[in-house]
């Protein structure tokens, strides 16, 4: 199952919850480990989108599909753009 990183990784520091994915840096390190079952990824992907409202689930969405479908998630493709386009 592909990480659901979406390559913003910043906390709000008031909940915890990365501003761009939604999870905790606990739920981050438990998605690396490799002793980690897909049934928890799966759950913990539903779980995370609970938490992402307006704006922010619909960019998280097609960031984590963009993701999903080519490898790289929308924002880090953006970003890429960008400094190829300034060289």
């Amino acid at each position: 199952m592909i990480s659901p990183c979406i390559s913003v990784c910043k906390f709000e520091p008031i909940s915890g919850y990365c501003y761009g994915c939604g999870r905790t840096a606990e739920e981050k390190a438990t998605w690396k480990d490799e002793a980690t079952v897909e049934e928890w990824k799966a759950n913990n992907l539903l779980e995370i989108q609970t938490r992402l409202a307006g704006w922010q689930k619909f960019a998280f969405q097609v960031s984590y599909k963009e993701k999903v479908e080519t490898g790289m998630s929308l924002i880090k493709r953006k970003l890429m753009e960008k400094k190829n386009a300034n060289k």
